[in-house]
């Protein structure tokens, strides 16, 4: 029997690993490119906590799929992902892992730059992203096209996934995405996109830190509700409750 990784790491020229993603569903990764973390996690797990019965999905800058597919993983079985990924070699990846899963007729990958597809208007009732978060010039680009682009705003940032997705959004959904902490230009950038933020969600990696990230809510109109703050891990490097739970719910085991 053919082995999938050799076959795709044979045709990516680099070596490649199946890992789990969401329930029996697994992923393709490259061992020394960007690999799935716990923010995009948490980026599908807003999703579903805000729009759990959502059929038409979208998530821009989509990179090998990992965000997309676990918020699909959490919908109802009737539900379509829409992915818009850039970088070639990504995209690439992620119809591998359509193809693997037995996806096709559920998720359509784009190849595409977020900032001119053509998508339909007002069409998708959950978008989601997770852009990068250093500008170009304040920090060392990876040599690697798949870790550079995840890192380095390369081709966007916050302001662009957010018109993206306001073009995209319908009137009754929401776009969820995640960013530094303590970056001031998601709730501008919200604004200038023509959306309300409904919530904010700040992420405590280690108990009794600053908060690394942020989660954050947005769509037509609506009144702000924060989310009381989400700590991933103890002092003592164990899970918190909260986050084994959470992941329980995304369909990972441990």
């Amino acid at each position: 029997m053919t082995d999938p990784c050799a076959a795709l790491a044979e045709s990516l020229g680099e070596p490649v690993t199946l890992d789990p993603i969401a329930g029996s569903w697994s992923i393709f990764q490259l061992k020394r490119g960007h690999r799935f973390s716990t923010d995009d996690l948490l980026v599908a797990w807003i999703a579903m906590e805000e729009r759990p019965q959502a059929r038409r999905l979208l998530d821009i800058g989509a990179g090998m799929g990992s965000v997309g597919l676990m918020t699909l993983h959490a919908m109802p079985d009737d539900a379509h992902l829409t992915m818009v990924e850039v970088q070639e070699l990504s995209h690439r990846q992620a119809r591998a892992t359509i193809e693997h899963n037995g996806l096709s007729e559920r998720v359509t990958p784009i190849l595409s730059d977020l900032r001119a597809v053509s998508l339909p208007p007002r069409a998708f009732d959950l978008v989601t992203g997770s852009p990068p978060y250093i500008p170009v010039g304040r920090g060392v680009i990876s040599p690697h096209p798949q870790r550079a682009g995840a890192r380095m705003e390369l081709r966007g940032d916050v302001f662009d996934y957010c018109r993206t997705a306001a073009k995209a959004l319908a009137a009754d959904g929401v776009f969820c995405f995640c960013h530094a902490a303590g970056d001031e230009r998601p709730e501008p950038a919200v604004a200038a996109a023509g959306l309300t933020l409904r919530c904010r969600q700040d992420v405590v990696f280690r108990r009794g830190r600053a908060p690394t990230i942020a989660l954050f809510v947005a769509g037509w109109g609506g009144e702000r509700t924060d989310r009381a703050p989400l700590v991933v891990r103890e002092v003592d490097g164990e899970w918190t409750e909260a986050y084994r739970a959470l992941r329980s719910r995304m369909g990972f085991d441990s």
